[in-house]
Order: structure tokens, then sequence, then C-alpha cells
């Protein structure tokens, strides 16, 4: 099974997981999903040389062309923010991982337990679609 399958599988069947979420910025469908980097299965954290750690989130962003046949993968530019109820801010990196006809986006960063994030991040997909997108989660710490 190809590494991007296994990281939706893991996404998908954690019930600790929010279901994947996506917004539209013109043409793009930009889908979204936030969770603890224990999930990644270690074969494929270290493929993508991923840190699997309780205390480590991970974003996982792809964005798909929703005017094209079959809503191909978008090469796209993100950036973002997570930012915490006490003003904290972290500033996504994200790297992009093309595996096949998929393309996504990966980003980590530390959090606390029971700890909200207000993320914002910035899709920029060209004539396609530009634009932030704006969303909140409550993250636990997995042991």
């Amino acid at each position: 099974m190809k590494k991007w399958m296994q990281l939706l599988l893991i996404m998908c069947v954690s019930g600790s997981v929010n279901a994947e979420q996506f917004k539209t910025i013109k043409d793009a469908e930009v889908h979204y999903v936030v969770f603890n980097s224990t999930f990644l299965a270690p074969k494929v954290a270290r493929s993508y040389e991923l840190k699997r750690n309780g205390y480590i989130a991970t974003i996982n962003v792809s964005v798909l062309d929703r005017m094209s046949n079959g809503k191909p993968a978008m090469d796209v530019a993100i950036t973002g923010t997570a930012k915490n109820l006490v003003g904290q801010v972290k500033t996504l990196e994200f790297k992009q991982v093309k595996e096949g006809e998929a393309i996504y986006y990966l980003a980590q960063f530390p959090f606390a337990n029971e700890e909200t994030y207000n993320f914002t991040l910035n899709v920029d997909a060209g004539i396609k679609g530009k634009g932030p997108i704006k969303f909140s989660q409550k993250l636990y710490v997995e042991e």
C-alpha cells in the first residue's frame, strides 16, 4: 500500500482524530486535518522525516481542483500559523509530499494536553483560488 494511503487510512480510522474537513476557495477545495503524530505509522514517519511524539501535532492539507474532471490534486503554496488561547503563535512550515498523483502538505508543531489552537492557513492556488482558511481544534496528548 502506498505511504500516502497509509497516512490517510490512519487519519480516517482513528477515533481521536476529527473527521477530515474542507473549505472551498474559488475553484480550490482545501482539505485539512490535524492529528497527534503518534497516529503515524513509524515507517511512514521515517519515510517523510516526521517526528512521532505524543506532544507533537501533525497537520495534513491537500488541495483539489474542483472544476477539473476527477478533482486532481493541485500544486499550491501554503503558509500558516497555529495560535493558542494565550496568544502564543507557532509558524507552520509545510513540507510538500508528492506520491503518484497525490500532493499533500505536512507541518508539525509541539503542543500541551487539551490545548486549543486557532489555525490560519494561507492557500495560494494561483488563478484557481487564493485566500485564508481558518479553523480551531483542541489537541490531546497521546501517551
